[in-house]
């Protein structure tokens, strides 16, 4: 993993986006603050999944689950 500021990164995207492009992660900080990653197309789908591990289980459909979360929301969708 590759620490950039986000100076450097604003002066040398183009270097960092290719060190991205065969999958190395750069965290970006500010005032020696982490504040973001950018990090491989495949690493962020993969986080993304790793992350709802047990969010979805059983039979899940993404229709009703919107409807219901619609109607909690703003009540009949209908």
């Amino acid at each position: 993993m590759i620490t950039a500021t986000a100076t450097e990164m604003q002066n040398n995207f183009g270097k960092y986006l290719n060190l991205v492009m065969i999958g190395q992660q750069i965290v970006v900080t500010k005032n020696g603050r982490e504040v973001g990653r950018f990090i491989p197309k495949d690493a962020a789908v993969s986080y993304l999944t790793d992350s709802l591990t047990g969010i979805l289980k059983g039979d899940y459909n993404l229709d009703e689950a919107k409807e219901e979360r619609l109607k909690g929301k703003y009540g009949s969708v209908d």
